[in-house]
């Protein structure tokens, strides 16, 4: 039986049209600094990014009576608006009936260590409320007959607590998100690209008081760059991860994310050790994850030479058909690289093998018009040849169809539609991919509100470091929601955003804008071009999946090298509408050196291979194993049990990384609150903890 799924449907959940933004008010207050003529906007508060966690905190502050604006680089251009698989995860508490509940849930999402166990908690028992809020405003999660949510179980989720809209589902938590913010009247500055953090007042004292942009509208004679100024008294970022941090990578072009912008801001990171890969198309044609269904279809993999020539390269990693065709299966719901399930002959080798294809200058390709070859000297491919597990998936699913194409557009027609509304028809032609960087799971150091270490500034979303080492499918978009909403109740209960700044920031403004100047040189020899080059080589290349002490000690050395002649030179620009990205490029290159010393930091301690990273190691404990013998040139070390309960913080000191470890903030499950015990606590605000930062 083929799904016929009407065409309204498809178009809803493919194409998912965003609405129009109102055109931007032009500022009717200049200072004069630096020779430059600097626009001023004043908010109570400033959200950066417009993706589904700025949307939430822009909301819910308004809704609260804040003076807030939302200033994006691209709206609808970021990762939760253009990134999705094939039914994107949302992950949120599940009924009783599947054995669930909120210290369980807790429990699951921190699983993997490194990370905050209140944290989780908050994650857990916010699902419930973010998800019905989400609904409220329009978000079409399926349903039963009944009114219960279609659940369905994704990576790192023993329970099923994974829900979907579709391919699309971030894309549109954005776009109900975003109809309630215009309704609500929330200014946008759209095409605006925050550049430098403004803070005034020393140690514990020192705080937000605004931050400095780049827009192309405020270019004037007197402006050549469009510099302009957003004075608030709270920031909220929400600008997403460093997603051109790699040359492999998923991310939707552009995606550059706020960690080099916060570090020059002496903001604490955290957990930037920690990330995910994946196999997904690459953004060179559409950036797409090729998890769930893509993979539970069970194409044929194979790759490409230089010749020409076809390469059925899985038959020597796996030692039956069976085998081979379970683990390109179980990809579905264990999506991303993990450094265990390389050994045991488990679903992670599929990743090293094409890995290691690409590595070798070959193409990798997947095929839904054939099955999967035999594995040389075994019987063929057969549904009734098929793991336990994978056999009665299948079954359940109805999925027994000849074909991988007919299997999936039996069990998801969306996935097929959504590639060829981008003029790639999987149906009629391979598909070509790669194991990419996904996701970034450490950043902005923040508490249970969503504050960073400096005052009045918080962060949200793939912005913020909450994740610790790996993380159920979907539980991001989960956090981004949650946290978005507290960090609306935090400000909110502080009143600081109430009525927009009124500061006189000459003397922070003029600061900041030489300090961008004197990064700005015509003649300097370095380009945006090299930069980008030299970085996203040396992360994907040193710094991925598969790494080792020695290169990425060399990596880091690398990478100091360049900031440090990116502080003496300056960096190049051919036209004045080019600066913005030399800026960006300039805190990404600071952000890698970043992520590659607290690489460093932990496989010199004795770190070993967790979540998405392998650390290899000729004295390593775990041997992969491929059918045709050992695999020592990846003998990886095992993790220690120790570095799961704590986190490491990278924070700027002058030109160099200050590194340490702090242990993750525990949850006392035995404590129960009592209505009127507690109940003061809300009635005062002190249950927001206002006194702290």
């Amino acid at each position: 039986m083929t799904i016929d799924v009407p065409q309204h449907i498809l178009d809803a959940l493919t194409d998912v049209d965003m609405p129009r933004l109102s055109p931007e008010t032009a500022s009717s207050e200049t200072i004069r600094v630096a020779d430059i003529d600097l626009p001023i906007y004043r908010a109570g508060c400033v959200v950066v990014g417009s993706g589904a966690a700025g949307l939430r905190a822009a909301v819910e502050l308004k809704r609260r009576g804040d003076e807030v604006v939302v200033m994006s680089q691209s709206a609808w251009g970021g990762t939760s608006a253009c990134s999705g698989s094939d039914k994107q995860t949302l992950h949120t508490a599940n009924t009783a009936d599947q054995g669930d509940n909120f210290k369980a849930m807790a429990r699951a999402i921190r699983a993997g260590g490194a990370m905050d166990e209140d944290t989780a908690y908050v994650e857990a028992v916010g699902s419930a409320r973010m998800m019905a809020s989400l609904q409220f405003l329009g978000l079409p999660l399926p349903q039963d007959s009944l009114g219960g949510t279609l659940r369905y179980q994704t990576d790192h989720d023993e329970v099923g607590r994974a829900t979907s809209c579709g391919p699309r589902t971030s894309r549109l938590m954005v776009k109900v998100l975003a109809e309630e913010a215009i309704r609500l009247g929330i200014p946008f500055f759209n095409h605006t690209t925050a550049v430098k953090i403004l803070t005034e007042g020393d140690g514990a004292h020192r705080r937000i008081v605004g931050v400095l942009a780049i827009r192309a509208s405020d270019r004037t004679e007197t402006n050549q760059f469009g510099l302009a100024l957003f004075a608030c008294e709270v920031l909220v970022l929400a600008a997403g991860g460093p997603g051109e941090l790699y040359r492999d990578s998923v991310y939707p072009n552009g995606c550059f994310g706020s960690l080099g912008l916060t570090l020059e801001a002496g903001i604490a990171l955290v957990n930037l050790t920690e990330s995910q890969f994946g196999i997904g198309t690459r953004r060179e044609g559409f950036p797409w994850n090729l998890s769930g269904t893509y993979v539970q279809a069970i194409p044929h993999i194979y790759s490409l030479d230089a010749e020409g020539r076809e390469h059925h390269f899985l038959a020597s990693y796996y030692r039956t058909t069976q085998e081979m065709a379970s683990n390109v299966f179980r990809k579905g719901y264990q999506w991303p690289f993990h450094s265990t399930r390389m050994l045991d002959f488990g679903s992670s080798l599929v990743d090293l093998a094409i890995f290691r294809e690409s590595a070798a200058g070959r193409r990798v390709f997947m095929d839904f018009n054939r099955n999967p070859l035999a594995v040389p000297g075994d019987l063929p491919f057969d549904l009734e040849r098929l793991d336990d597990d994978v056999k009665h998936y299948l079954a359940n699913a109805g999925a027994r169809q000849a074909l991988p194409i007919q299997r999936l557009r039996h069990m998801n027609p969306l996935a097929i539609e959504l590639y060829r509304r981008y003029k790639v028809d999987i149906a009629a032609e391979p598909l070509e991919f790669a194991v990419n960087n996904q996701h970034m799971n450490g950043g902005i150091m923040v508490d249970t509100w969503g504050r960073s270490s400096l005052a009045g500034c918080y962060a949200i979303g793939e912005a913020a470091g909450t994740h610790g080492v790996t993380r159920p499918g979907g539980a991001a978009l989960n956090a981004g929601q949650v946290f978005g909403t507290r960090v609306g109740e935090h400000i909110g209960a502080s009143g600081r955003a109430k009525v927009a700044s009124r500061r006189d920031l000459r003397a922070s403004a003029g600061e900041g804008v030489l300090k961008l100047l004197a990064l700005l040189k015509t003649h300097s020899p370095l380009t945006v071009k090299a930069i980008r080059s030299d970085v996203q080589a040396r992360m994907s290349d040193k710094a991925g999946l598969i790494c080792d002490a020695e290169s990425v000690s060399a990596a880091l050395a690398e990478a100091r090298r360049l900031n440090a002649q990116i502080r003496q030179h300056g960096i190049a620009y051919d036209r004045a509408a080019e600066a913005g990205r030399a800026l960006q490029w300039q805190q990404m290159a600071l952000a890698s050196e970043a992520v590659l010393e607290a690489l460093d930091y932990f496989i010199r301690n004795g770190g070993g291979s967790r979540g998405a990273r392998a650390i290899c190691d000729a004295a390593g404990e775990s041997l992969p194993q491929s059918s045709t013998g050992p695999l020592e040139a990846f003998r990886f070390r095992k993790e220690r049990g120790s570095h799961r309960e704590e986190q490491i913080v990278v924070r700027l000191d002058g030109e160099r990384m200050a590194v340490e470890t702090r242990p993750n903030r525990k949850f006392d499950e035995t404590a129960k609150s009592f209505f009127e015990r507690d109940w003061p606590a809300w009635l005062t605000g002190k249950v927001y903890d206002l006194g702290s930062r």
